[in-house]
């Protein structure tokens, strides 16, 4: 007799992955339906839940390429990407990867990023929220350890660059948007920050920021000194203002926290 793991795969691979040979090996009785009936019915519920969370996590990718061209990506997604935790509504990180790589998808050459955009949205929506910047404790910190400082991003801040246009298609594919807009895709990409603002201040934002403005949180978010993103940032854009682009992302919510080196005792009481 099979054991509960057992039986659980076989029917999910019988369910999702129309697998006859797992059918066969639950021992469904058929009663008034044949048991690939009776499969055919959960597997129509499971791939219908999985195309509604993925249209609420993608809407605009849905209305670029229609319901029927949705529907059927979904399904194949939902094969190749199986979920790994019981919350679909988590669910749908690769999308963009797997529209990469997705043959009807081939000609669509901006839908991989139109993705990334929407994930980092509904990523930006479910993010934790965060404390204002502490203007005061920086204050604080001695001038000539400023340059060991690093900095925090939002938890909701998400960066996105695309050689496409995508933030105008988003826009242009929103519900109140009724006319048919035409898009050159040529018209130039987007280096683009997403971030929830704090309660009262408007919510998720789409801002388009420079490339400099992006290495930069770039690399604040992957731990990195202030010293060494500024030498970074120095060295690929000259005229980069460091200071007023620090004082822009912190009042805009972008950076919500530092941390600054450990002083060891001896130096403090001398």
């Amino acid at each position: 007799m099979p054991s509960l793991h057992e039986f659980q795969r076989a029917f999910s691979a019988a369910a999702v992955f129309s697998d006859a040979a797992a059918a066969a090996s639950l021992g469904i009785v058929a009663g008034g339906l044949k048991p690939e009936a009776r499969i055919g019915i959960y597997r129509a519920n499971v791939l219908g839940n999985y195309r509604r969370a993925l249209a609420a996590t993608y809407p605009v990718i849905k209305r670029l390429v229609g319901a029927p061209f949705f529907d059927a990506a979904s399904d194949n997604f939902v094969r190749g990407h199986p979920s790994t935790r019981g919350d679909i509504n988590r669910y749908g990180a690769d999308f963009s990867d797997f529209l990469g790589a997705y043959p009807p998808a081939r000609d669509l050459r901006y839908l991989p990023d139109m993705a990334r955009l929407e994930w980092a949205i509904d990523q930006a929506n479910i993010a934790r929220d965060a404390a204002t910047f502490d203007l005061a404790a920086l204050a604080s910190v001695p001038p000539e350890m400023h340059g060991e400082l690093r900095f925090s991003l939002h938890p909701s801040a998400r960066l996105i660059v695309s050689m496409f246009p995508i933030l105008h298609i988003w826009q242009a594919n929103q519900p109140e948007r009724n006319a048919d807009e035409r898009i050159d895709l040529d018209e130039g990409g987007d280096t683009l920050l997403v971030l929830r603002r704090p309660a009262g201040v408007g919510g998720i934002a789409i801002e388009r920021i420079s490339r400099a403005d992006h290495l930069l949180l770039a690399l604040l978010a992957g731990g990195r000194s202030l010293d060494a993103a500024a030498n970074s940032c120095a060295a690929k854009f000259p005229a980069f203002d460091l200071a007023t682009a620090l004082q822009r992302h912190v009042a805009g919510h972008a950076i919500v926290a530092f941390r600054a080196p450990v002083v060891p005792t001896s130096k403090r009481t001398k």
